[in-house]
């Protein structure tokens, strides 16, 4: 069956918004982005916020087979990108959130760098679907795990970034 020219699209502009994400996870755990690397993350991120809500504002992708093909390869391992995170963020790693602003439950300790990793895992994997020319397969696995995996992830993670930005420049002394 072939793909209507919409989801191919949307696969494609997610394909090329996941691709520059895994670049900037790379670029902030090895070190190399300094002290651009909040913002740099703040901007993929986001940029990744955008792309997840046209996944859930869209209908359901539903594959014929309702079975989600074998990949050739497992998804690489982000283990070296979260330590590398976890290492670069280190005064900002650990934050606090509320889980379900709906329910009476307590505010979590999360992490930054387990977040990101996670997201880059779930991205990842449906690039091994676009690029082995499934792009309805890597819509499928991207708008089913932005509902239940790294949609609230990317959203925690932004709120924690914005945070971040707003303190160093809301909180600094100006000298007189």
């Amino acid at each position: 069956m072939s793909e209507p020219a919409a989801d191919l699209e949307l696969a494609t502009d997610v394909a090329r918004d996941a691709r520059s994400f895994l670049q900037t996870l790379e670029l902030v755990a090895s070190g190399e982005a300094g002290p651009r690397a909040v913002a740099l993350l703040l901007l993929d991120v986001a940029q990744m916020c955008v792309a997840g809500a046209h996944l859930g504002a869209r209908t359901d992708v539903i594959l014929d087979s309702n079975v989600e093909p074998d990949l050739d390869d497992a998804a690489p391992d982000l283990d070296r990108v979260r330590q590398g995170l976890a290492e670069q963020l280190d005064p900002i790693d650990p934050y606090v959130e509320v889980f379900d602003p709906y329910s009476d439950d307590p505010p979590v300790t999360y992490r930054l760098s387990d977040d990101l990793a996670d997201m880059g895992q779930d991205l990842m994997r449906g690039l091994q679907h676009y690029d082995a020319a499934r792009g309805r397969e890597a819509l499928w696995w991207w708008q089913y795990t932005y509902l239940n995996s790294w949609g609230g992830s990317a959203g925690a993670a932004l709120r924690a970034l914005q945070s971040v930005v707003a303190h160093v420049r809301l909180d600094a002394v100006i000298d007189d």
